[in-house]
Protein backbone atom coordinates (compact mmCIF):
# COMPACT_ATOMS: atom_id res chain seq x y z
CA UNK A 1 0.00 0.00 0.00
CA UNK A 2 1.21 3.54 -0.78
CA UNK A 3 3.00 5.09 2.23
CA UNK A 4 1.02 8.34 2.01
CA UNK A 5 -2.29 6.46 1.87
CA UNK A 6 -1.18 4.41 4.89
CA UNK A 7 -0.42 7.58 6.90
CA UNK A 8 -3.79 9.10 6.00
CA UNK A 9 -5.56 5.89 7.00
CA UNK A 10 -3.67 5.86 10.30
CA UNK A 11 -4.68 9.48 10.95
CA UNK A 12 -8.30 8.64 10.20
CA UNK A 13 -8.06 5.72 12.65
CA UNK A 14 -6.64 8.04 15.32
CA UNK A 15 -9.42 10.54 14.70
CA UNK A 16 -12.01 7.80 15.03
CA UNK A 17 -10.45 6.57 18.28
CA UNK A 18 -10.58 10.08 19.72
CA UNK A 19 -6.81 10.71 19.98
CA UNK A 20 -7.23 13.78 17.78
CA UNK A 21 -10.89 13.49 16.96
CA UNK A 22 -12.33 15.99 14.50
CA UNK A 23 -15.99 16.72 13.96
CA UNK A 24 -18.51 19.20 12.61
CA UNK A 25 -21.39 20.57 14.65
CA UNK A 26 -24.34 22.01 12.76
CA UNK A 27 -24.97 25.34 14.46
CA UNK A 28 -27.39 26.74 11.89
CA UNK A 29 -29.53 24.61 9.61
CA UNK A 30 -32.11 21.82 9.48
CA UNK A 31 -30.28 19.52 11.97
CA UNK A 32 -29.29 22.01 14.65
CA UNK A 33 -26.76 20.58 17.11
CA UNK A 34 -26.05 17.40 15.13
CA UNK A 35 -22.49 16.11 15.35
CA UNK A 36 -20.65 14.64 12.34
CA UNK A 37 -17.38 12.85 13.10
CA UNK A 38 -14.72 13.20 10.40
CA UNK A 39 -13.48 9.60 10.60
CA UNK A 40 -12.35 8.84 7.05
CA UNK A 41 -9.98 10.37 4.46
CA UNK A 42 -12.81 12.15 2.58
CA UNK A 43 -16.20 13.37 3.82
CA UNK A 44 -18.52 14.94 1.25
CA UNK A 45 -21.38 17.35 1.95
CA UNK A 46 -24.16 17.88 -0.56
CA UNK A 47 -27.66 17.04 -1.78
CA UNK A 48 -26.49 13.90 -3.57
CA UNK A 49 -27.43 10.57 -2.03
CA UNK A 50 -23.80 9.39 -2.16
CA UNK A 51 -22.64 12.19 0.16
CA UNK A 52 -21.60 11.21 3.67
CA UNK A 53 -23.33 14.33 5.04
CA UNK A 54 -26.65 14.81 3.28
CA UNK A 55 -27.84 18.42 3.25
CA UNK A 56 -31.17 18.76 1.48
CA UNK A 57 -31.30 22.51 0.88
CA UNK A 58 -32.07 24.24 -2.43
CA UNK A 59 -28.91 26.36 -2.28
CA UNK A 60 -26.62 23.34 -1.76
CA UNK A 61 -25.06 21.55 -4.76
CA UNK A 62 -25.23 17.77 -5.20
CA UNK A 63 -21.57 17.36 -4.16
CA UNK A 64 -20.97 20.75 -2.64
CA UNK A 65 -17.68 20.41 -0.74
CA UNK A 66 -15.28 17.87 0.73
CA UNK A 67 -13.43 17.60 4.04
CA UNK A 68 -10.03 15.97 3.55
CA UNK A 69 -8.29 14.20 6.43
CA UNK A 70 -4.55 14.33 5.73
CA UNK A 71 -1.38 13.57 7.62
CA UNK A 72 -0.86 17.28 8.25
CA UNK A 73 -4.43 18.13 9.31
CA UNK A 74 -7.97 18.52 8.00
CA UNK A 75 -8.62 20.55 4.86
CA UNK A 76 -11.72 21.92 3.14
CA UNK A 77 -12.28 21.90 -0.62
CA UNK A 78 -15.15 23.41 -2.60
CA UNK A 79 -16.22 21.19 -5.50
CA UNK A 80 -17.23 23.93 -7.91
CA UNK A 81 -20.54 24.45 -6.12
CA UNK A 82 -23.06 26.92 -7.49
CA UNK A 83 -23.14 29.12 -4.37
CA UNK A 84 -19.62 28.51 -3.05
CA UNK A 85 -18.34 27.27 0.30
CA UNK A 86 -17.33 29.82 2.93
CA UNK A 87 -14.79 29.49 5.73
CA UNK A 88 -15.19 32.21 8.37
CA UNK A 89 -17.17 34.21 5.78
CA UNK A 90 -14.39 34.01 3.15
CA UNK A 91 -15.02 31.94 0.00
CA UNK A 92 -12.87 28.82 -0.14
CA UNK A 93 -10.33 28.64 -2.98
CA UNK A 94 -8.31 25.44 -3.25
CA UNK A 95 -7.63 23.06 -0.36
CA UNK A 96 -7.85 25.18 2.78
CA UNK A 97 -6.60 24.06 6.24
CA UNK A 98 -9.04 24.12 9.17
CA UNK A 99 -8.51 25.13 12.77
CA UNK A 100 -10.72 24.25 15.70
CA UNK A 101 -13.52 26.79 16.02
CA UNK A 102 -13.68 27.61 12.30
CA UNK A 103 -17.14 28.23 10.83
CA UNK A 104 -18.00 26.57 7.51
CA UNK A 105 -21.02 27.82 5.55
CA UNK A 106 -22.57 25.43 3.03
CA UNK A 107 -25.60 26.98 1.38
CA UNK A 108 -27.66 28.41 4.23
CA UNK A 109 -26.30 25.90 6.78
CA UNK A 110 -23.37 26.63 9.08
CA UNK A 111 -21.07 24.07 10.68
CA UNK A 112 -18.48 24.58 13.40
CA UNK A 113 -15.27 22.57 13.02
CA UNK A 114 -13.86 21.10 16.24
CA UNK A 115 -10.53 19.32 16.60
CA UNK A 116 -9.63 17.50 19.79
CA UNK A 117 -5.89 18.07 19.50
CA UNK A 118 -6.10 21.88 19.63
CA UNK A 119 -8.48 22.99 22.37
CA UNK A 120 -8.78 19.95 24.59
CA UNK A 121 -11.24 17.06 24.59
CA UNK A 122 -13.59 16.93 21.62
CA UNK A 123 -16.43 15.91 23.92
CA UNK A 124 -15.86 18.93 26.17
CA UNK A 125 -15.84 21.23 23.13
CA UNK A 126 -18.97 19.59 21.75
CA UNK A 127 -20.91 19.97 25.00
CA UNK A 128 -19.76 23.59 25.27
CA UNK A 129 -21.02 24.18 21.73
CA UNK A 130 -24.38 22.58 22.52
CA UNK A 131 -24.67 24.94 25.50
CA UNK A 132 -23.80 27.90 23.25
CA UNK A 133 -26.61 26.88 20.92
CA UNK A 134 -29.08 27.43 23.77
CA UNK A 135 -28.07 31.10 24.11
CA UNK A 136 -26.36 32.11 20.83
CA UNK A 137 -27.92 32.56 17.38
CA UNK A 138 -25.92 30.35 15.00
CA UNK A 139 -26.08 32.68 12.00
CA UNK A 140 -25.21 36.02 13.57
CA UNK A 141 -23.39 34.88 16.75
CA UNK A 142 -25.48 37.41 18.69
CA UNK A 143 -27.49 36.22 21.69
CA UNK A 144 -30.76 34.53 20.78
CA UNK A 145 -34.36 35.30 21.79
CA UNK A 146 -34.28 32.87 24.73
CA UNK A 147 -31.25 34.55 26.27
CA UNK A 148 -32.72 38.00 25.59
CA UNK A 149 -35.90 37.21 27.53
CA UNK A 150 -33.91 35.78 30.46
CA UNK A 151 -31.57 38.79 30.50
CA UNK A 152 -34.52 41.21 30.37
CA UNK A 153 -36.27 39.46 33.23
CA UNK A 154 -33.16 39.66 35.43
CA UNK A 155 -32.46 43.29 34.58
CA UNK A 156 -36.08 44.35 35.02
CA UNK A 157 -36.09 42.87 38.53
CA UNK A 158 -32.73 44.43 39.40
CA UNK A 159 -33.56 47.88 38.08
CA UNK A 160 -36.96 47.84 39.77
CA UNK A 161 -35.39 46.84 43.06
CA UNK A 162 -32.74 49.58 42.91
CA UNK A 163 -34.89 52.20 41.12
CA UNK A 164 -32.51 52.45 38.17
CA UNK A 165 -33.08 53.13 34.48
CA UNK A 166 -33.47 50.34 31.94
CA UNK A 167 -33.92 50.96 28.22
CA UNK A 168 -34.69 48.67 25.31
CA UNK A 169 -34.09 49.19 21.59
CA UNK A 170 -35.74 47.03 18.92
CA UNK A 171 -34.11 47.25 15.46
CA UNK A 172 -35.60 46.03 12.20
CA UNK A 173 -33.71 46.01 8.88
CA UNK A 174 -35.56 48.12 6.32
CA UNK A 175 -36.93 46.34 3.22
CA UNK A 176 -35.17 43.10 4.14
CA UNK A 177 -37.49 41.03 1.91
CA UNK A 178 -36.41 43.16 -1.02
CA UNK A 179 -32.75 42.35 -0.25
CA UNK A 180 -33.57 38.62 -0.31
CA UNK A 181 -35.65 38.92 -3.47
CA UNK A 182 -33.08 41.06 -5.32
CA UNK A 183 -29.77 39.52 -4.24
CA UNK A 184 -30.78 36.08 -2.92
CA UNK A 185 -31.13 34.51 0.51
CA UNK A 186 -27.37 33.97 0.90
CA UNK A 187 -26.93 37.72 0.52
CA UNK A 188 -29.66 38.20 3.13
CA UNK A 189 -27.76 35.90 5.51
CA UNK A 190 -24.61 37.91 4.85
CA UNK A 191 -26.41 41.17 5.71
CA UNK A 192 -27.66 39.73 9.01
CA UNK A 193 -24.17 38.47 9.95
CA UNK A 194 -22.41 41.65 8.90
CA UNK A 195 -24.88 43.95 10.64
CA UNK A 196 -24.64 41.91 13.83
CA UNK A 197 -20.83 41.95 13.74
CA UNK A 198 -20.80 45.71 13.11
CA UNK A 199 -23.07 46.43 16.07
CA UNK A 200 -21.68 43.80 18.47
CA UNK A 201 -18.24 45.39 18.41
CA UNK A 202 -19.77 48.57 19.83
CA UNK A 203 -21.79 46.99 22.66
CA UNK A 204 -20.49 46.94 26.24
CA UNK A 205 -20.24 43.69 28.19
CA UNK A 206 -22.96 44.68 30.66
CA UNK A 207 -25.40 45.25 27.79
CA UNK A 208 -27.23 42.61 25.78
CA UNK A 209 -27.39 42.54 21.98
CA UNK A 210 -29.59 39.77 20.59
CA UNK A 211 -31.30 38.57 17.45
CA UNK A 212 -34.98 38.69 18.35
CA UNK A 213 -36.13 36.91 15.21
CA UNK A 214 -35.88 37.16 11.42
CA UNK A 215 -34.37 40.56 10.64
CA UNK A 216 -35.14 41.99 14.10
CA UNK A 217 -32.52 42.66 16.78
CA UNK A 218 -32.74 43.97 20.32
CA UNK A 219 -30.39 45.92 22.57
CA UNK A 220 -30.89 46.10 26.34
CA UNK A 221 -29.17 49.03 28.07
CA UNK A 222 -29.10 49.08 31.89
CA UNK A 223 -28.63 52.45 33.58
CA UNK A 224 -28.24 54.40 30.34
CA UNK A 225 -31.23 56.74 30.34
CA UNK A 226 -33.73 57.59 27.62
CA UNK A 227 -31.88 60.34 25.77
CA UNK A 228 -28.54 58.54 25.86
CA UNK A 229 -30.22 55.41 24.49
CA UNK A 230 -31.80 57.35 21.61
CA UNK A 231 -28.43 58.98 20.90
CA UNK A 232 -26.67 55.58 20.84
CA UNK A 233 -29.35 53.91 18.69
CA UNK A 234 -29.13 56.76 16.18
CA UNK A 235 -25.33 56.65 16.20
CA UNK A 236 -25.46 52.92 15.42
CA UNK A 237 -28.06 53.61 12.72
CA UNK A 238 -25.65 56.02 10.97
CA UNK A 239 -22.81 53.48 11.24
CA UNK A 240 -24.96 50.82 9.54
CA UNK A 241 -26.14 53.24 6.85
CA UNK A 242 -22.53 54.11 5.99
CA UNK A 243 -21.14 50.56 6.28
CA UNK A 244 -20.18 48.86 2.98
CA UNK A 245 -22.35 45.74 2.69
CA UNK A 246 -20.75 43.96 -0.26
CA UNK A 247 -21.68 40.41 -1.27
CA UNK A 248 -20.18 38.74 -4.34
CA UNK A 249 -18.97 42.11 -5.60
CA UNK A 250 -22.36 43.82 -5.24
CA UNK A 251 -22.89 46.63 -2.74
CA UNK A 252 -26.27 46.61 -1.04
CA UNK A 253 -27.86 49.62 0.68
CA UNK A 254 -28.76 48.62 4.26
CA UNK A 255 -30.55 50.72 6.87
CA UNK A 256 -32.66 50.00 9.92
CA UNK A 257 -35.56 51.48 11.83
CA UNK A 258 -35.61 51.36 15.63
CA UNK A 259 -37.94 51.91 18.55
CA UNK A 260 -36.82 52.85 22.07
CA UNK A 261 -38.76 52.18 25.27
CA UNK A 262 -37.95 52.67 28.96
CA UNK A 263 -39.07 50.35 31.70
CA UNK A 264 -42.07 51.60 33.64
CA UNK A 265 -44.28 50.02 36.30
CA UNK A 266 -46.79 48.93 33.65
CA UNK A 267 -44.19 46.61 32.11
CA UNK A 268 -44.85 43.52 34.19
CA UNK A 269 -42.97 41.12 31.89
CA UNK A 270 -40.24 41.14 29.22
CA UNK A 271 -42.88 40.72 26.51
CA UNK A 272 -44.83 43.80 27.61
CA UNK A 273 -41.56 45.77 27.60
CA UNK A 274 -40.73 44.50 24.10
CA UNK A 275 -44.24 45.40 22.92
CA UNK A 276 -43.68 49.03 23.97
CA UNK A 277 -40.43 49.22 21.96
CA UNK A 278 -42.12 47.47 19.02
CA UNK A 279 -44.84 50.13 18.91
CA UNK A 280 -42.20 52.82 18.53
CA UNK A 281 -40.42 50.72 15.89
CA UNK A 282 -43.60 50.57 13.82
CA UNK A 283 -43.95 54.34 14.23
CA UNK A 284 -40.41 54.74 12.85
CA UNK A 285 -41.45 52.73 9.81
CA UNK A 286 -44.62 54.81 9.39
CA UNK A 287 -42.51 57.97 9.44
CA UNK A 288 -40.41 56.73 6.52
CA UNK A 289 -37.90 54.22 7.96
CA UNK A 290 -34.16 54.65 8.60
CA UNK A 291 -34.76 56.48 11.86
CA UNK A 292 -35.08 56.03 15.62
CA UNK A 293 -38.32 56.79 17.47
CA UNK A 294 -38.46 57.07 21.24
CA UNK A 295 -41.76 58.87 21.73
CA UNK A 296 -45.31 57.57 21.53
Amino acid sequence: MDTKVTRITMLADLLNEGAGEACLVEIYGPSLGKKYVLDRPEINIGRGENCEILLELDNVSRRHCTFLVREDGVFLRDNGSTNGTYLNNVEVRGDTPLRSGDLVKVGSAIFKFLFGGELGSIEAQYHEEIYRLTIIDGLTQAYNKRYLLEFLEREMARCSRHQRDLSLVIFDIDHFKKINDTYGHLAGDYVLRELAATLKSRIRREECFARYGGEEFALVLPETGHQNTIFLADKLRKIVEQHPFIFEGKRMPVTYSAGVADMIAAHDSPLSFIKAADERLYEAKRRGRNQVVGDT
